[in-house]
């Protein structure tokens, strides 16, 4: 087959990798082998549902437990793989705890090392060049972009994700939450509220 016949995808496919996968997910559609509307399905599921619902497990066990929480922030590697949250991409975890006095958030400056076995997939805006380098930056900025608006007296840390540790934050527990139990308290924790980006939902905001 000629390297530059049109029904062969090599041909048809640029060099940069988002690229490439935009161009072979525009391939398969149009020979109807995919559902475009199906895949975004599955995407969200994975950023937003299964892999989230881990680390909000992790963080509801802390909010409702002081003592699995004092263990998570001592070695979040062991505590995480106790119960079963472990693999490629979360190797090493270290927890970090959001108080009025400290607000975390977390970005890989250099890629977009992230950890997998407890939020999922990375989210796009996590991997893009404009969050990362305008969180070293300018966090405050960034924050007030996701809607986060912190008092001036409450200091603002990042942490930069890398191959060697990935960072999970432990958002506050929000108000009248108090006597949840721990699946009630799972719907309070987002995605976003692991890396920084967000806070917990008030448990009238939670569906």
């Amino acid at each position: 087959m000629p390297h530059d016949d049109p029904d062969h995808p090599h041909s048809l496919l640029p060099p940069d990798p988002a690229l490439r996968v935009k161009a072979l997910e525009t391939i398969l559609t149009r020979k109807g082998l995919i559902d475009p509307a199906a895949l975004d399905a599955i995407i969200d599921t994975y950023e937003n549902k299964i892999g989230p619902r881990n680390g909000a497990h992790v963080v509801a066990r802390a909010w409702s437990d002081p003592a699995f929480k004092v263990r998570l922030l001592e070695d979040a590697t062991a505590v995480v793989s106790e119960l079963g949250y472990y693999g490629r991409q979360g190797e090493h975890m270290v927890a970090v705890e959001n108080t009025d006095v400290t607000h975390n958030m977390v970005v890989c400056t250099l890629c977009s090392c992230y950890p997998w076995p407890l939020l999922g997939i990375p989210p796009t805006w996590y991997k893009s060049d404009a969050y990362r380098a305008r969180t070293v930056r300018e966090a405050r900025a960034v924050l007030a972009d996701f809607g986060v608006n912190l008092p001036q007296e409450t200091a603002v840390r990042v942490w930069d994700s890398t191959a060697e540790v990935r960072y999970l934050v432990i958002p506050q527990r929000p108000a009248g939450s108090e006597g949840l139990e721990e699946a009630a308290l799972m719907n309070l924790v987002t995605r976003d509220s692991m890396i920084g980006t967000g806070l917990a939902l008030a448990p009238k905001d939670a569906s």
